[in-house]
């Protein structure tokens, strides 16, 4: 015979959860949520940065093209910022600079966080600018500047024909602007 484990004057115990185990449950789901999403930012914030190295491979390559056709870099300016003699992707004029590449892009990239503040340029905010003026041979040189989310590595820098070396990133090891270019030989 089953002998019932409970006198008969005692009540069984109710099922469910206290009010203490909810609110811990709570607390470590809150917990694992906030890490995935971390992680998750992190992970979206890479991707971009993949993009904009990418974008800028692609602009360097077309570049190089566009040199080898016409002996000569495209000219840049116009921008608002950092003055007009830069070609700036938040601003009108990057719809000039995309003319002259047409034939070598079809559309010219603009960063994946861009938020199209013409005051802003590369080196404060999510933009590519593009310079290919003076100092010493205007237009057998080019710099592009863009920024990282991430920090990765040093600023390459570009040093123009004159001699003078461009590096908005600084000389520090591991930096979120970046400077890349070419000079004709």
């Amino acid at each position: 015979m089953m002998q019932n484990r409970y006198p008969k004057n005692h009540q069984k115990p109710e099922k469910g959860f206290t009010l203490i185990e909810l609110l811990v449950v709570i607390a470590i789901i809150g917990l694992l949520s906030s890490v995935i999403l971390i992680a998750l930012n992190d992970a979206r914030a890479k991707a971009r940065d993949t993009r904009r190295k990418a974008d800028v491979a692609q602009l360097q390559k077309a570049l190089e093209l566009y040199y080898n056709d016409n002996n000569q870099y495209p000219a840049s300016g116009g921008a608002t910022s950092p003055n007009s003699g830069w070609s700036n992707s938040a601003d009108s004029s990057w719809t000039t600079f995309a003319t002259a590449m047409s034939q070598y892009m079809s559309n010219l990239p603009k960063d994946p966080s861009e938020n199209n503040n013409p005051s802003q340029w590369a080196g404060s905010g999510y933009h590519y600018s593009y310079y290919s003026g003076g100092y010493g041979c205007p237009r057998q040189w080019y710099m592009l500047v863009f920024r990282l989310e991430k920090a990765d590595g040093p600023d390459p820098g570009v040093t123009a024909c004159d001699g003078t070396f461009f590096q908005y990133g600084g000389p520090g090891a591991d930096t979120t602007a970046k400077t890349v270019g070419m000079r004709a030989k």
